[in-house]
């Protein structure tokens, strides 16, 4: 699960590093698939292996490739789907301090020591990682050679790279694209920003986990330190100063769409049982309301949940006081099929598609318990 990203350290003209408590702002001047590599893939994991957001519906690992054509994707496992991409990085953060990096540590280990217990959560999305600590396994760590007193230390406290933080990270934020600007804090001398994860396209939430259009790709980064930043700018949103968030603004190339079909999910889970305002519950009753409703013309469920994780979706928290339910909603652009996708009467909906070619997909022959709803189509 460790996400190897470029580290570089930004200064400024007069020779100055960024100090702690700084603020830079990244602008994302230019980015795309690199040439002659124009393809990507999106992908779920065995429930084994760390899942997805539906992972208890979808255990089996599945995969999509794309290939590119200009600025739209296709994939000849998902056929009568043509989108824009929105192309960006998954990654954009500065590295922690000592401080923050145990701060990260001390609860992460927590939640993996006691979730299962005191997190209501955990009964809704089962058994994915509550935390990802440090691990020797999978470690990346550049010219420190494996196998030194030096690699050992700083495999067992690094931070893994797989959830955003304070410091950005992977963030997985599909709007950060060409003229975007990310306010980021700095919390070592040099800032020490890093980069990476590409996507061609992604949905809101990456659903699949693996669920962007994966890509190799370039960047091309202008960084502009701003002197105090983090005090003026940023508002701690936890118990020390440290606990800030990045901020930034979106930049003016989105693909434009103009006709959506929006699904709704409550915080009722598929027993039936309720949930106190909970949007994760809610977000995931609506992707899989879609999927279910997609099915209907001629698409797997499989090939729908890695579509709706890598095209471009927007979810919303639609509503987040009105007790017990969180309303989400999940919509989809219409014109990224070549067919009619909207409820109509007296018109017969049924599989127009032949549902070969479907995603790549592997059995799964793990013992975890697997959700169904009773009342969804086969």
């Amino acid at each position: 699960f460790t996400i190897s990203v470029a580290q570089l350290e930004f200064w400024t003209r007069k020779g100055k590093p960024a100090q702690p408590g700084d603020l830079l702002a990244v602008e994302i001047c230019n980015l795309g698939p690199l040439p002659g590599d124009e393809w990507g893939f999106t992908a779920s994991f065995d429930r084994e292996n760390g899942g997805g957001f539906l992972t208890d519906h979808f255990p089996c690992a599945t995969k999509a490739i794309w290939y590119f054509e200009g600025i739209y994707a296709y994939s000849p496992q998902i056929p009568g789907v043509r989108f824009p991409g929105l192309t960006h990085p998954g990654i954009v953060g500065t590295a922690p301090s000592r401080e923050l990096l145990n701060i990260w540590n001390e609860r992460e280990r927590e939640v993996e020591e006691n979730g299962l217990k005191h997190l209501k959560l955990c009964e809704v999305l089962h058994s994915r990682p509550l935390a990802n600590l440090p691990s020797t396994k999978g470690c990346h760590l550049g010219k420190i050679q494996k196998g030194t007193p030096e690699w050992e230390k700083i495999a067992n406290e690094a931070a893994r790279t797989i959830p955003g933080r304070e410091n950005g990270g992977n963030c997985d934020i599909k709007n950060l694209s060409r003229g975007s600007k990310v306010y980021l804090p700095v919390f070592i001398e040099g800032a020490n920003v890093s980069t990476g994860d590409m996507h061609f396209s992604q949905g809101d939430g990456e659903i699949a986990f693996c669920g962007a259009i994966e890509m190799s790709g370039f960047l091309e980064l202008k960084c502009e330190i701003i002197k105090g930043g983090m005090k003026e700018y940023l508002t701690p949103m936890g118990p020390t100063l440290l606990h800030v968030n990045p901020i930034f603004e979106i930049g003016p190339v989105e693909p434009r769409f103009s006709e959506w079909l929006v699904f709704e999910g409550i915080s009722v889970d598929e027993s039936g049982r309720q949930h106190f305002l909970d949007a994760s519950v809610a977000y995931k009753r609506a992707v899989l309301n879609a999927i279910d409703y997609l099915s209907k013309f001629g698409y797997s469920k499989e090939q729908m949940y890695l579509l709706l994780s890598c095209c471009p979706c927007e979810g919303r928290i639609s509503g987040i006081v009105d007790s017990p339910n969180a309303i989400a909603t999940f919509a989809i652009p219409t014109s990224i099929f070549d067919q009619d996708i909207r409820p109509k009467t007296k018109v017969p909906v049924g599989p127009r598609l032949v549902r070969t070619p479907d995603v790549l997909k592997c059995t799964y022959d793990g013992n975890l318990p697997i959700t169904k709803n009773p009342s969804a189509t086969t």
